[in-house]
This record gives C-alpha cells, structure tokens and sequence, in this order.
C-alpha cells in the first residue's frame, strides 16, 4: 500500500489564514472603496491566491470590519434650464463594440484648501473606459476655475488630438449643449446623444466614472491649491485609474489592458 498524502496541520492553516488577511488587509487599504468582487478578482491575480471563492473574501471582509468607503452626494453642476438645442439618446439599445465608438463626458466640483473652487471634465472612451488618451498629458480631461462652456470644450479639443468618436454622450447641460461646444462635433461629423433631463441614469457611464474619481481620489486628498489638485488629479488618472483600476464591465481589467 501506498502511503497516503498527510493532512495539512492546524500550524499550516493558520498560517495560510493570516496570509490571507494580510493580503487581503493590503487590497482594501490600497483600493477602500471597492466592494468584496472587485476586492477578490485582485487576489486572484496573485499566484498563491488564484481560487480565492467570494465566500472567503465576505466572510474576511466581515471578520476584520472592512467596509467600503461611500461616496457623498455631490454637488449640483447642471443646468438644463436654457435654450439651445436638444439631442435624443442615440445610446438606447447600442452595442458599443470599438475604441471611439461612444464618448461620454461629465463635470464635477472640486475642493480646495485655500478656500478655491475648482472643476474637472472629463471625457471617457466607453469601450475601453479609459480616459486619458495614448499622449501622456491632460489628454480627455481638464481642471478649470469656472464652470462655463469653456472647460469642457477644453477636454474635448485635447480629446480630439488622438481620436474622434462615432457618438458624442452627455447630459442637457448647458455646457454641452450651447452652440461653441456642438458646433465643434459637428464640423468632425460626431452624432450628438444626450440623456433626458431628469434621467441621471441616461449618462450613467460618466456618472459612474466621476464618482470613481471623486471617492478613490478626490475624497481622499486635501488639495493645497489649484496646480496641486493639477498635479494630484493628473497622477490619479494616468497612473491608478487607466493602468490600475480593474472594470467587471472590462472582464476585471484594466483600461490599459
């Protein structure tokens, strides 16, 4: 008879045990809002931890009180109320299959230390979800210290300089809709898609990336003045979002990838 295989002792489960809650400690420290799924997909991307079940990380996550970080209301950067014209949701139904095939964009509030005001648009490739674009730079994104037209228009003539969309998505804010911003996709012969007004949830590719930015980021940095909110925002998307920041919509992965 052969000799069977030993049981594995009591010392090596708990050590296998507090390997994986100091792995699993490190993920949800690095990443603190991310939930158990995002959390697990990142074990599994280390050799030692490639089965790791959902089970095992909702039972840790319980166990050691790891709670993911909720993002706060934001506050309001719409204004619908005007008269230029309005789009229709060309995104109904659209199977967005290629780079460039939709560009969704978005506005938010930036704080400042020094009692400043600031605000970012951005641009988003919703295939790849990447914002910036292959040129290292402010490249799909702009940080400006007024809310007019000017800012998105901005990010726009940058996000132009390596691609053009088949579709251009946004909500009916006046920002988009006024007649400098959409008069530049039409001249590149880009469709023009809008969500409805009230429908939040019609541009919710963009509603989903600027909270992204706002709770991995914004939320947890105190910016000095404006270039270090420059400097900061610009590191966060060129170095964690694109190239770290892993999608379930992207398979789990990166932009990047």
């Amino acid at each position: 008879m052969s000799k069977s295989t030993p049981l594995p002792s009591k010392g090596h489960f708990r050590a296998d045990a507090e390997a994986f809650k100091a792995a699993l400690l490190k993920q949800a420290g690095q990443h603190p809002t991310e939930g158990y799924r995002h959390l697990r997909e990142r074990l599994r991307r280390m050799k030692r931890w490639q089965k790791t079940s959902r089970g095992r990380v909702q039972r840790w996550m319980q166990k050691l009180q790891i709670q993911r970080k909720r993002r706060r209301k934001p506050r309001r950067t719409t204004n619908s109320q005007h008269g230029f014209t309005r789009y229709g949701n060309l995104l109904k139904e659209l199977v967005v299959d290629h780079p460039h095939h939709v560009w969704v964009c978005d506005l938010t509030w930036i704080k400042l230390a020094n009692a400043e005001e600031a605000y970012l648009a951005i641009i988003m490739d919703v295939y790849t979800r990447r914002i910036s674009g292959p040129l290292r730079g402010h490249v799909g994104w702009a940080l400006g210290h007024h809310l007019g037209h000017e800012l998105p228009l901005a990010a726009l003539l940058r996000a132009f300089k390596h691609g053009t969309p088949d579709i251009h998505h946004s909500d009916q804010g006046v920002q988009y809709a006024c007649e400098d911003y959409t008069q530049h996709l039409l001249d590149h012969d880009v469709r023009i898609s809008m969500a409805a007004v009230g429908k939040a949830w019609e541009n919710g590719y963009a509603e989903r990336v600027i909270g992204t930015i706002k709770l991995d980021e914004v939320e947890m940095t105190e910016y000095a003045d404006f270039q270090d909110a420059l400097h900061q925002l610009g590191r966060f998307i060129d170095t964690i979002y694109n190239k770290k920041r892993i999608h379930s919509s992207l398979g789990y992965l990166t932009p990047i990838e």
